[in-house]
């Protein structure tokens, strides 16, 4: 099991309490969707994850292995380097080529050997079909491009868990479709993702498990295909 929530409740940065005992569990290739409004939580939760957000009261708070109710600071960049995170806005280095943001990520984890670095980036362009970017600055890409890119630098150091806030928010409706089809393959490979969105379409194509964030409780929902 790569996580293991039991009756966890999530604060804002503010201290707010946004959601209260919450129960989550995540296995090896699931495809896992956490729904609600804006300011219903989710993306809180999903800071929790990765050490954004402490989590003080809970039973169980497990994350790879991790107990996050007694992680220490200097530990969270490791958890962090065993799962990759998706944001909505990107955040592509800007004054680097696509390469160089890559090869940026790899550098930082640990990775030394130019030519194992060079090999994994042209896997993970491949992988995203995106291989002819490779020398394009981030502003010369369009959103899905974008968004492809920070997928691609997400999985490089070869994850269990991608964690992604809303990786279609931004997006048109036929580009939001080519992610998540993206993201249905890269968990059909083993890696589980956890993504959040408030849109009930894209989850009602690509179903999954599904929990709702709604009146400070996040609850499992059952999502029927569309036809």
């Amino acid at each position: 099991m790569l996580i293991s929530y039991k009756n966890v409740n999530v604060y804002q940065d503010s201290g707010i309490k946004v959601l209260e005992g919450v129960n989550l569990e995540v296995n090896e290739g699931e495809m896992v969707y956490v729904i609600g409004r804006v300011g219903s939580g989710k993306s809180s939760l999903l800071k929790t994850l990765y050490g954004e957000l402490d989590v003080d009261e809970a039973d169980e708070a497990i994350v790879l292995e991790r107990d996050l109710k007694t992680i220490r600071r200097k530990d969270i960049p490791g958890l962090r380097r065993d799962l990759g995170v998706v944001f909505q806005n990107f955040q592509l280095l800007s004054d680097r080529t696509v390469y160089k943001n890559l090869r940026f990520v790899l550098k930082a984890t640990g990775w030394k050997d130019n030519d194992a670095i060079n090999n994994r980036i042209s896997e993970v362009m491949e992988q995203i079909g995106l291989d002819e970017k490779l020398f394009k600055m981030p502003n010369e890409l369009s959103g899905g491009e974008q968004q492809r890119v920070a997928i691609a630098r997400a999985i490089l150091n070869h994850p269990k868990l991608i964690i992604a806030d809303e990786p279609t928010g931004n997006l048109d409706k036929e580009t939001a479709d080519s992610i998540m089809q993206l993201l249905k393959s890269i968990a059909e490979t083993g890696t589980a993702v956890i993504m959040s969105t408030h849109n009930i379409g894209l989850v009602n194509k690509y179903p999954g498990k599904a929990f709702q964030c709604q009146d400070g409780k996040m609850e499992q929902v059952i999502i029927k295909p569309k036809a």
